[in-house]
């Protein structure tokens, strides 16, 4: 399982789920793991917090980030990064185990955020992918 949370939820995440930043700019307090590959890019990302036209950056979204990625590859590498951070004899380099990651930027659950368009990818894909903390929020493809 591969969680999603925000930097505010972070004092609440069990420790068995390690926080990876996947934003452009994480807060300079946090220094936990990033993987700044399925962050938004500058120029889509400034033009949406002008315009707030969510279709343009879910489009520029798909097409610019997930659209040069490969889910196995993003998948592998968030394994090593992972496996260069714990030191748990559980984990073995496959998240379907734990310890669990939770994919983090700054949106609460309900607001439009990347992190919804990255998990329901992930998700279709065949990764199994759930907002942490609850049924309320847990869905994604409503956020697409």
């Amino acid at each position: 399982m591969i969680y999603t949370s925000y930097f505010a939820k972070l004092k609440d995440l069990p420790d068995h789920i390690i926080p990876v930043s996947i934003c452009g700019k994480a807060p300079e307090w946090y220094k936990g793991l990033q993987y700044k590959k399925l962050a938004p890019k500058y120029d889509f990302f400034m033009t949406w917090k002008h315009t707030k036209d969510n279709d343009y950056y879910t489009k520029c979204f798909i097409e610019q980030v997930l659209g040069v990625l490969s889910v196995e590859r993003v998948i592998k590498e968030l394994d090593q990064l992972l496996l260069t951070h714990t030191t748990s004899v559980d984990y073995n380099g496959d998240l379907q185990k734990t310890p669990r990651i939770a994919l983090i930027c700054y949106e609460r659950p309900y607001e439009f955020c990347h992190r919804h368009i990255v998990a329901n990818w992930l998700t279709q894909q065949g990764f199994e992918c759930a907002e942490w903390g609850g049924d309320d929020y847990g869905k994604h493809d409503s956020l697409q």
